[in-house]
């Protein structure tokens, strides 16, 4: 149940990250100020490490080491945030009023927490955000890029998500208690989030500089992100290559009537050209519907393994 304005109640702030050893220090120092503007707040800071290459870890350990109210967990290796999402998700307990998620690079404002816990108090269970304007720190390609991608999810998945939808939300334990219910091999939580319902709101945010480093998504990567969740929220694209061959089906069959008239005429028919380059469009449209059906065999692939979707190494637990 949702804390009244004027309850106590006690929130973990979720703070998955990578390589991050400059901004830790930083976002810990940011949230602790701003909790200290929040009545009746409990709070603790649960970071998860997903296998850090550089001092990361330590710098946790350090800050863990003289505030109680930090906490950490280390995975074994880099298995991607959606992994160190659900490995928080499943180490806070259930008695927890609320949960925070929010970036380490600063990117996600914490000035906000104050104004997210006062939409859940009043009675909100998701309360998430999203980008009020195109993100000015990267490049035009990236602009473009997620807008592309939000709008092909909007309109292939089964849920709707607005242009910049973030990470960075506050959502009541009940909401906690379902998403921990969930058994998908790879979960999309901005997706997720919006699936399971409940009553929520979203707020706009201005995207702040990243404090350090660089962003840890190379094109590549997004490319693949992309794919992956398009096709966890959807069957469309299978519907979508059932339409695509009865399409390049129908043209072909367009052809028939041309070579019966030749025949007919008596005409040669020539096209060595044209016949390589139909033979090319169909392989091309057959390896694309291939290519969708392995996306789905894979996933289904994956999950039949059952492997672990994390490995903690290291662990200092909330309480």
């Amino acid at each position: 149940m949702n804390a009244g304005i004027n309850s106590p109640f006690s929130v973990v702030v979720l703070i998955p990250l990578y390589n991050e050893e400059k901004n830790v220090a930083a976002i810990s120092e940011a949230i602790s100020k701003v909790f200290g503007t929040v009545a009746n707040a409990e709070y603790k800071i649960l970071f998860v490490d997903d296998g850090s290459k550089d001092a990361t870890l330590d710098v946790i350990k350090q800050l863990a080491a003289v505030d109680e109210n930090v906490a950490y967990i280390n995975f074994s290796k880099n298995f991607g945030k959606e992994a160190a999402m659900l490995a928080g998700f499943q180490n806070i307990p259930s008695t927890i009023d609320a949960v925070i998620t929010i970036d380490a690079d600063m990117q996600h404002p914490p000035s906000l927490i104050p104004t997210l816990i006062k939409h859940w108090q009043a009675g909100n269970d998701v309360v998430y955000t999203y980008r009020e304007k195109s993100n000015e720190h990267v490049s035009f390609f990236a602009k473009t890029s997620s807008k592309m991608f939000y709008w092909v999810m909007s309109k292939l998945a089964d849920v709707e998500l607005e242009n910049g939808i973030a990470d960075f939300k506050i959502f009541d334990r009940k909401v906690l208690a379902v998403i921990k219910e969930m058994k998908e091999d790879a979960p999309f939580f901005r997706g997720l989030f919006k699936w399971v319902g409940f009553k929520q709101l979203g707020i706009p945010y201005r995207v702040e500089a990243r404090l350090n480093g660089e962003t840890k998504y190379p094109t590549k990567a997004l490319v693949k992100i992309a794919l992956h969740n398009i096709t966890s929220f959807s069957t469309k694209p299978l519907t979508m290559a059932i339409y695509v061959g009865f399409f390049t089906s129908f043209i072909s069959i367009l052809y028939v009537p041309y070579v019966l008239y030749s025949l007919y005429q008596g005409m040669a028919i020539s096209g060595w050209a044209s016949i390589i380059a139909t033979i090319a469009f169909f392989g091309g449209v057959q390896l694309m519907v291939l290519g969708i059906i392995g996306l789905y065999l894979g996933k289904i692939f994956m999950q039949s393994k059952q492997r672990p979707r994390y490995i903690v190494n290291e662990i200092k637990a909330l309480f």
